[in-house]
């Protein structure tokens, strides 16, 4: 079984940072692009950032200039920092990931359970 666990979410002001990790653990036999999604009540879940294996990233425009997506593959973690934050990036946060395990075949989405970020005053 693979599992993701994020951590990090919180209630933050305007203009404040914040840094997600989602740690992936379980029975993985390779990790392919990792990814954050989020989705703010009453809309679709939306792709934030994601990170191949080999460290290309790509961004939402809403978010580009202010978040960053690394990894550490080692560790099987990735990571989103976010600065600047507005309050419309409130959202429940969830971490994807491409990943072949070691006792299913084929390459299969996985997901975290989600954290919440709040970006109030």
């Amino acid at each position: 079984q693979v599992q993701l666990v994020e951590s990090g979410g919180g209630l933050v002001q305007p203009g404040g940072s914040l840094r997600l990790s989602c740690a992936a653990s379980g029975s993985i036999f390779r990790i392919y692009t990792m990814a954050w999604y989020r989705q703010a009540p009453g809309k679709q879940r939306e792709l934030v950032a994601a990170i191949t294996k080999g460290g290309s990233t790509n961004y939402a425009d809403s978010v580009k200039g202010r978040f960053a997506i690394s990894r550490d593959n080692a560790k099987n973690t990735v990571y989103l920092q976010m600065n600047s934050l507005k309050p419309e990036d409130t959202a429940a946060y969830y971490c994807n990931a491409a990943i072949e395990s070691l006792v299913l075949v084929g390459t299969r989405d996985y997901w975290g359970q989600g954290t919440q970020v709040t970006v109030s005053s």
